[in-house]
């Protein structure tokens, strides 16, 4: 992610996202370890859909190996 996409994300200004990368780089790091999570939770949701799905269609007999 951009710097400015984050600033925006987060409801700053780009000179404040500078700062506090500056003055609390462990905030700003804090905040990129919860937004990659966040990521991670998502792509965990649509692995966990797309094996949901292919249970329903294994247990309707709707399954077909090729």
């Amino acid at each position: 992610m951009k710097r400015e996409e984050l600033a925006e994300l987060l409801n700053v200004s780009r000179n404040t996202l500078s700062n506090w990368e500056k003055e609390k780089p462990d905030l700003v790091r804090l905040i990129n370890q919860g937004l990659a999570l966040d990521e991670s939770i998502e792509e965990t949701k649509r692995h966990l859909e797309k094996l949901e799905s292919l249970r329903q269609k294994a247990n309707n007999g709707k399954f077909n190996l090729k």
